[in-house]
């Protein structure tokens, strides 16, 4: 457990930066008075996303190997990572369908069927849910994470060609 102190962590901040996303969002109206704008701003989070991987990668580099971390533990640690994050996912999508935006899902439902993406609400419904969102949380945490991981450690990597 020692060995994944470092990954446990990051997946948490992970986590609590999905969190206070999620709270930026819905400050911003963009889960209720700018809810058409939504699927285009929710996008941006791929930036702190990104910032969040590769600190921890840092990390994990840093603390655990000394400063000298090849490709191929780099890619283990966040693949690792990465599937921490993926398990944190539904908790995360829970507490942002319930307790933070518990609002978000009868008015994407009723602005999707309004606007003619589903022609009915039982559709969008389908649709927009927390059991579809946890799955699609973990499924997106895993692809992104592994998309992420291995073109960031191309950066990380430590430059000594023995270790790399």
């Amino acid at each position: 457990m020692q060995k994944l102190k470092i990954e446990i962590k990051w997946a948490i901040i992970f986590s609590v930066v999905v969190l206070l996303w999620m709270v930026l969002e819905k400050m911003s109206g963009l889960h209720d008075k700018y809810i058409d704008y939504h699927m285009y701003f929710t996008n941006l989070f791929a930036i702190p996303a990104i910032i969040v991987m590769v600190m921890a990668l840092k990390d994990k580099k840093k603390r655990f190997y000394n400063g000298m971390m090849n490709y191929k533990q780099g890619f283990i640690s966040g693949i690792i990572l990465t599937v921490f994050i993926a398990l944190l996912s539904p908790l995360t999508q829970w507490i942002t369908t319930y307790i933070i935006t518990p609002e978000y899902f009868p008015n994407v439902i009723k602005r999707s069927v309004e606007l003619g993406y589903y022609k009915t609400t039982m559709d969008a419904e389908a649709n927009f849910n927390y059991s579809n969102y946890a799955i699609q949380g973990i499924i997106g945490a895993l692809i992104m994470g592994f998309i992420t991981i291995a073109i960031a450690m191309i950066f990380i990597r430590s430059g000594n060609k023995k270790t790399n």
